[in-house]
């Protein structure tokens, strides 16, 4: 009677959604100055919202705490609430009088998991856009989420998306250049070698024989982007008139900054969908590892824009050949040690973070590649030195000098074990004095005894079953104060923390160690002594500063004879 009772009361809500979008659907066609483009937004969105009305109401009526908290740490975007679509109530009772612990309860667990996984992937699939960018961050955190919505998000949600037709691709081609893609290159293959969640990529050569990529825009996103929209809306809202403490309403404002609206709504697309935008951000990395960071600036590129055949919605680069950030297999093969890459990865993004205050914040590996340095000698042993390829520069933030100085201050402390250090810049970012400690966890994924631990490897991940289940404990235990942190932190601060998630997915495929968080304390602790030499350039100033560089580089020395001590042990270890 009970299980009757909530799903009646789900699909009534389902209904009164959909019905309200309707008639707000009517109001807007009928006052718009484009009702053609209105009535197309108008037509997606009854569809999502009842689609996410029902997610929402199996949320309301269908939950557990544990189960709520592992999803709502899943990502940083609006959408996120999708991840319980089906998962809740089947997790619910199909469990249902199994022994804790039994062979057979794990069996079923795991077949819930994959069964619910593939749900959420056929709804990301089916709305596209933002919901595949939700998909693409829940493949990230395998400390979080169950493995199978890993498996499955990273098997299908990077880059094997669904795509749009050739004919579609046209469509964007004659808008956009005014000929077909045959006419504007010598060749160009109408199969795309990837898709992602925003466009689609083809090789092409150009008329003078260069190879190049070209990523077309999807032809729906303008239209589906302003439904996700409404439909985040009502969710969240929903959500909160049912749990008041649940208070998620700051994501839509978080979507509106990033979301195209439609032009019916007079307004701009968003910053990830202006190709030419993204076009700039990769010439301005690159100068800013040429100016700032000359020292890596070598072993970082960024494909070369022909800017003659690229707009807002097409964007033709260099091709470059290179593996994937992740694939471990392939980079042995090219004769690269995959700790030097994520070592690379550490030092590439600290200095983006701490020094340069211009952050591409969507690492996850299908936008990392790699290959040997072109021109570099090989090493006594045979090994080749990395160059990482950026890849979409679609989405950047950037960071003002308060911020970007209290945020390299807080890594410093946190690679150092500095409690009072880590909460000081805790609170100065926005976490607040009751929970700067849980802000340290969400950061490293470690609980508060390990974060002030002073071993040097305080902060490494070792990938057990009992690393994972404890960070998963933790999630589960401190679901409220989580959700309270989320609400408080500044906006640029949850897009690190999203960053943060996919580079630490990306080290801990290619071997997490000890060294990527000595190169992120080095980074960090220089960018902080750079920082104040710069605010005041006395004599006094400049000796205080020194001092403490001396003692900086004596620490980080320490720990790295330590460093040294302990994969020299590891070594005699394996020998045995």
């Amino acid at each position: 009677m009970a299980t009757r009772t909530l799903w009646r009361t789900r699909a009534k809500l389902a209904v009164a959604a959909t019905a309200l979008c309707s008639g707000a659907a009517a109001a807007v066609i009928s006052s718009s100055e484009d009702p053609a483009m209105a009535l197309k937004l108008c037509s997606t969105v009854p569809v999502r919202l009842y689609r996410n009305s029902v997610t929402a109401a199996s949320v309301a009526f269908a939950v557990k705490e544990a189960i709520i908290a592992k999803a709502v740490n899943t990502a940083n975007y609006g959408t996120r609430l999708v991840f319980m679509y089906r998962y809740l109530t089947y997790y619910e009772y199909s469990l249902w009088g199994l022994p804790e612990g039994s062979t057979e309860r794990l069996r079923v667990k795991h077949e819930v998991h994959l069964r619910s996984a593939r749900k959420l992937q056929e709804l990301c699939f089916k709305n596209g856009g933002i919901y595949i960018k939700l998909g693409q961050h829940i493949g990230q955190l395998e400390y979080l989420v169950p493995e199978e919505y890993v498996q499955t998000m990273r098997e299908s949600m990077l880059n094997k998306c669904p795509v749009s037709s050739y004919d579609q691709v046209c469509e964007v081609f004659k808008k956009e250049l005014g000929e077909t893609p045959d006419k504007i290159f010598n060749e160009f293959d109408p199969v795309p070698i990837a898709s992602a969640s925003l466009a689609q990529v083809h090789v092409a050569r150009t008329h003078d024989g260069q190879k190049v990529a070209v990523k077309v825009q999807h032809t729906h996103m303008t239209d589906t982007a302003a439904a996700d929209h409404a439909t985040v809306e009502l969710i969240v809202n929903t959500l909160h008139w049912f749990f008041p403490s649940f208070d998620y309403r700051w994501l839509v404002d978080e979507m509106r900054e990033s979301l195209p609206k439609a032009s019916c709504f007079n307004s701009t697309h968003g910053f990830e969908l202006d190709f030419l935008l993204e076009a700039k951000n990769s010439v301005k990395v690159l100068d800013n590892f040429r100016k700032l960071s000359p020292h890596i600036a070598n072993y970082l590129y960024a494909p070369k824009v022909y800017w003659n055949v690229s707009t807002s919605k097409l964007l033709t680069m260099e091709f470059i050949d290179g593996a994937q950030v992740n694939d471990v297999k392939t980079i042995k093969k090219l004769g690269i040690r995959p700790d030097e890459v994520a070592k690379l990865v550490s030092q590439a993004f600290a200095e983006m973070m701490f020094k340069h205050g211009f952050v591409h914040c969507d690492p996850h590996a299908a936008n990392l590649l790699v290959r040997p340095l072109p021109f570099g000698k090989r090493s006594l042993l045979g090994k080749r030195e990395p160059q990482l390829i950026l890849l979409d520069h679609g989405l950047y933030k950037e960071l003002d000098f308060t911020t970007r100085f209290n945020y390299a201050s807080l890594w410093k402390a946190l690679i150092f074990a500095d409690a009072n250090a880590i909460k000081e810049n805790s609170i100065k970012l926005g976490a607040g004095e009751d929970l700067y400690a849980l802000f340290a966890g969400i950061l490293t994924m470690r609980p508060w005894n390990r974060v002030i631990d002073p071993a040097a490897d305080h902060l490494v991940i070792k990938g057990t079953d009992g690393d994972r289940s404890e960070i998963q404990m933790y999630a589960s235990q401190y679901f409220s104060q989580i959700s309270e942190l989320l609400r408080r932190l500044p906006r640029v601060i949850l897009l690190m923390l999203k960053t943060n998630d996919c580079l630490r997915s990306v080290t801990n495929a290619l071997g997490s160690s000890p060294e990527t968080f000595l190169i992120i304390g080095k980074v960090s602790s220089k960018a902080v002594i750079e920082a104040k030499l710069s605010q005041n350039k006395s004599f006094f100033r400049y000796l205080s500063v020194w001092f403490e560089e001396l003692c900086l580089e004596a620490r980080l020395f320490s720990i790295q004879i330590f460093l040294w001590f302990l994969q020299m042990r590891k070594a005699l270890t394996w020998s045995t």
